[in-house]
């Protein structure tokens, strides 16, 4: 491992089982305008028990990477967050720890000058504490990378997916049309998003309470509020195979316990268990008006695909939890340790 020459900055990826899509990542460094002497790669992987661990050391040896990429090897799959925590504790803790962390999902292709482009970036906004790419899809389009946090009142948004409810409640919609404009926000996803050092030594590492999804939220949110900004820079360009690793975008299955998880969790953390109810009842309430309208044919009928049964695995979920008297363990959660 590098740790006595300066890098500017460290990415980082972690791997579960899709080394396939780890090579590929890699290979787009190559198609940018990369610094060797100024960047540093670290591949973690979450104990994935296939050949990945074989396959992207043979890749990495083979390849002549060896001097800018490293792999390193988790002893248990705790996560995203713990994935990340990893490197982020071999990137600060040694002698010359970096400028920035960029934390870049497996299922990733870059855009030339994408890295780049961000650390011009934070360079010339000190007052930013993370910052987040463009995503592209891989027809061509733009998703939203861009976000407000989620909120009781995003969540009714959410449920009654109505045009006229969305344009009063704006301010608490999460996820808008993508903007072509660098901007504030109040996270960005999480699958290209740079992290200046001392976010990090302030508010400590992520919470490895979440298991996969809402970490970057709550990260990004914990940044906020110490007084750090979150931007979002279209400029930086990169191509997001979003749930090519993990299926999150397939409507045809249900959707996997942790997403659930994750989301009782954050919003537990943020706004207690009473917010979760809250949370809850308001996208139930929207729910209803939406299948109300769908009834009487008043609209309705062009509702987004949904995985398998989610209505009941997001409500039932909630309240088989509070049944067990389990949401009264996540009443405190941590905030991510330090360092």
């Amino acid at each position: 491992m590098m740790h006595s020459a300066k890098k500017r900055v460290w990415v980082v990826i972690v791997n579960y089982r899709a080394p396939d899509l780890v090579i590929d990542c890699l290979r787009s460094f190559s198609a940018t305008d990369w610094n060797l002497r100024n960047g540093y790669v670290v591949v973690v992987d979450n104990n994935s028990g296939d050949r990945s661990e074989q396959m992207l050391s043979d890749f990495i040896a083979r390849s002549g990477l060896s001097s800018w990429v490293s792999l390193a090897t988790q002893e248990r799959n705790g996560g995203f967050a713990y994935g990340n925590n990893a490197a982020l504790r071999m990137a600060l803790g040694g002698e010359a720890p970096p400028d920035y962390v960029m934390l870049l999902n497996p299922d990733t292709i870059l855009r030339s000058g994408a890295i780049q482009t961000l650390v011009e970036f934070m360079d010339g906004h000190p007052q930013v504490g993370v910052a987040g790419s463009l995503l592209e899809t891989p027809e061509g389009g733009v998703d939203c990378s861009a976000h407000r946090v989620h909120s009781p009142l995003s969540e009714l948004n959410d449920g009654a997916r109505l045009g006229v409810l969305s344009r009063l409640l704006r301010g608490y919609v999460v996820s808008e049309a993508p903007r072509m404009k660098a901007h504030a926000c109040d996270w960005v996803s999480g699958a290209s998003m740079i992290i200046r050092r001392p976010v990090i030594e302030d508010i400590g590492l992520m919470d490895e309470g979440f298991f996969l999804y809402f970490e970057e939220v709550d990260y990004c949110w914990r940044a906020k509020n110490a007084g750090w900004e979150c931007w979002y820079v279209p400029e930086s360009r990169v191509m997001h195979l979003e749930g090519a690793s993990t299926g999150i975008k397939s409507g045809a299955k249900r959707r996997a316990r942790y997403w659930y998880d994750s989301r009782r969790y954050f919003f537990i953390k943020h706004y207690g268990v009473a917010g979760l109810f809250f949370a809850d009842g308001l996208w139930a309430l929207g729910r209803l008006t939406f299948l109300l309208r769908q009834c009487l044919h008043l609209g309705g009928s062009n509702r987004p695909a949904e995985p398998k049964r989610f209505m009941f695995d997001l409500l039932w979920g909630d309240l088989r939890f509070f049944l067990q008297g389990q949401l009264w363990k996540l009443g405190r959660p941590t905030q991510g340790r330090r360092v």
